[in-house]
């Protein structure tokens, strides 16, 4: 099921997703998706996150800013040239006003995609890599968050450049 609404979505979008269309295509029957998600929004994420999970692992080679950099760029990677920007940006939208997508939002992506990224820099700080009073949260947030701004609000371009700078401006401030 999960991977027949991850085609569905990287094809049609968030729309697309419905579960008449999941069903058919997968052999199933709507009884079934409704059993197992609250909503086509909630299994759309779901499918969304279980597809993007592989490519968005962060590496550890020792050296947070080739660490940080290389995440980025397959995070831009994935919503520039892998028509994963517009689902995303699609499921961000329903989920301002699906609660059941929200709540599977937070607990398939935004909390451990978060882990993940705070468990990488904790490392470095323990290392020395990172200074022991920086708020890692914050850090996540200027790094991720810019990359999501510049996804929903297209003014500027989102490319590796554009990651090479966050980290660089992160690791090195600005100051």
């Amino acid at each position: 099921m999960l991977r027949t609404t991850a085609e569905i979505l990287f094809e049609d979008g968030l729309n697309g997703a419905t579960f008449e269309k999941v069903a058919a295509r997968a052999g199933s029957s709507k009884t079934t998706l409704y059993k197992w998600w609250p909503s086509p929004g909630a299994l759309a994420f779901e499918a969304y996150s279980a597809a993007v999970e592989p490519t968005l692992a962060f590496p550890d080679t020792g050296d947070i800013e080739r660490d940080l950099a290389a995440q980025l760029h397959a995070f831009v990677d994935l919503l520039t040239k892998r028509r994963g920007g517009p689902v995303i940006a699609q499921l961000i939208g329903a989920a301002q006003t699906d609660p059941d997508l929200a709540a599977a939002f937070t607990r398939s992506y935004v909390r451990p995609r978060r882990r993940l990224a705070m468990e990488r820099m904790m490392t470095a700080r323990d290392a020395g890599q990172i200074r022991a009073d920086v708020d890692l949260e914050v850090v996540v947030d200027q790094l991720w968050g810019a990359c999501y701004h510049r996804l929903l609000l297209p003014a500027e371009p989102l490319d590796a450049a554009f990651a090479d700078a966050l980290v660089s401006n992160t690791l090195r401030g600005i100051q």
